[in-house]
């Protein structure tokens, strides 16, 4: 364990006993601190349900290709906590982020404060201390009453696609986790709405009026049409734009790369490096192959995939890609699946009902949360789905090439809890 380790989790036993969303604990610890957050270089502020992550690391390719200091912040990390927190474009070092967590630990005392709020003012401290040019603000729930929202004036706002996810949060319709993440809205700040449901777009355009913030709408001020090795871009004056295939495998994310343009374009830099940051940006268990290490070896003359998409809305994404790789090459497809008690397994599970893939069901290593591997399986058998259970990681990989036969490609998904699990453990 690290020293910011044991200070994390020191953190983590003030976490309130019931968890309300406010922004009251922030705002107390932020005053404290000295109100870092007033002091930040411009900021992209990111919130949606899926595809933050993905469109937040174009961003942050394509402003480094622009020649950009960007400070960016994401969760949840996949290995080590150090991930969250990029500070100029190197994740924070092991001594600095203890410093900065004491110092908030100190500033906060014994009063009750979430985990996430406390990480997120020591990210904030950490950028208004870092000279750079940007700051890539990713919400963690919701948005309205995110611990990020303290941003009371963004350069930029981003609403990725919404959907069902965190129900038990953030309301039980997608108009009600709209109007959450229309949250992050300000007046006059321009905002980049990516794809959206009508329901949702309503509930966006609603707020953004009352703002009086101007939109840029995906399908109505930009679109993006998939060509052969790339992407054709229309918006912003620019008409059939072609742009390379992004770095991130999928479909879907044509739809997040082209966010992320619409995005750069509103900020100034230049299309040479909006090129360049769509072909290298780099997002782990984002359709993810592995390639090293202990698991692929299972797979001799196959493919091992991971994913930590974890809602029915990623999950048909996922589908998607996975139908597109099987029409293309043939393999056999088999899934290793763990999941967390509050996701929606069988709205999972059923999105890929049509690709008939045997499911070999875990229990996430190390996670309170975790669904037992019994109760993940019967919600791939309520799918119509063939499914399974193994005590471990490795063993699920072999049983699922097993099933799958020659060739298999084997998909780890479901959650990016055991989606770090897997990276930390395949070395």
């Amino acid at each position: 364990m690290t020293t910011s380790d044991r200070v994390l989790e020191r953190l983590t036993r003030l976490h309130p006993k019931k968890i309300d969303l406010s922004l009251g604990r922030m705002e107390r610890l932020l005053a404290r601190l000295g109100h870092p957050e007033r002091d930040l270089p411009p900021v992209v502020h990111v919130a949606g349900t899926n595809g933050k992550g993905s469109t937040v690391a174009y961003l942050r390719a394509i402003a480094e290709a622009a020649g950009l200091r960007v400070h960016a912040y994401t969760s949840p990390h996949l290995v080590r906590f150090a991930e969250r927190i990029r500070l100029a474009g190197e994740l924070i070092g092991e001594d600095a982020l203890t410093a900065l967590l004491e110092e908030c630990e100190r500033a906060n005392g014994e009063a009750p404060i979430t985990f996430f709020e406390v990480t997120t003012a020591a990210a904030l401290l950490a950028f208004a201390r870092t000279p750079a040019d940007l700051v890539l603000l990713e919400v963690g729930l919701g948005g309205r009453l995110d611990a990020t929202n303290v941003v009371t004036m963004p350069r930029l706002c981003v609403i990725t696609p919404v959907d069902l996810d965190h129900r038990d949060f953030l309301g039980e319709t997608i108009a009600a986790i709209a109007a959450e993440k229309a949250g992050i809205l300000k007046p006059d700040v321009p905002a980049v709405v990516g794809p959206q449901t009508a329901e949702a777009l309503a509930v966006i355009c609603d707020r953004a009026d009352d703002l009086d913030a101007p939109l840029i709408v995906a399908g109505a001020d930009f679109t993006a049409r998939p060509v052969e090795d790339g992407f054709l871009f229309t918006g912003a004056g620019l008409t059939d734009w072609r742009l390379p295939l992004p770095a991130l495998a999928g479909p879907h994310q044509i739809a997040n790369a082209a966010s992320a343009v619409a995005a750069a374009l509103l900020l100034d830099l230049p299309e040479a490096a909006i090129e360049i940051g769509i072909a290298k940006a780099e997002w782990p268990a984002r359709l993810q192959r592995l390639t090293r290490g202990p698991l692929p070896a299972l797979l001799p003359g196959g493919e091992l995939w991971l994913d930590g998409g974890h809602n029915p809305h990623a999950a048909r994404a996922l589908a998607e890609a996975l139908a597109a790789m099987t029409a293309r090459d043939g393999r056999p497809l088999a899934l290793v699946t763990g999941l967390l008690s509050t996701k929606d397994a069988a709205g999972y599970f059923g999105a890929f009902a049509a690709l008939h893939p045997p499911v070999v069901a875990v229990t996430i290593p190390g996670e309170d949360a975790a669904r037992p591997a019994v109760e993940v399986a019967e919600a791939a058998a309520g799918a119509g789905l063939a499914a399974e259970v193994a005590d471990n990681i490795e063993a699920a990989v072999a049983r699922a090439a097993a099933l799958a036969g020659q060739g298999a490609r084997v998909m780890i998904c479901g959650s990016l809890y055991l989606a770090g699990r897997v990276l930390a453990d395949n070395g």
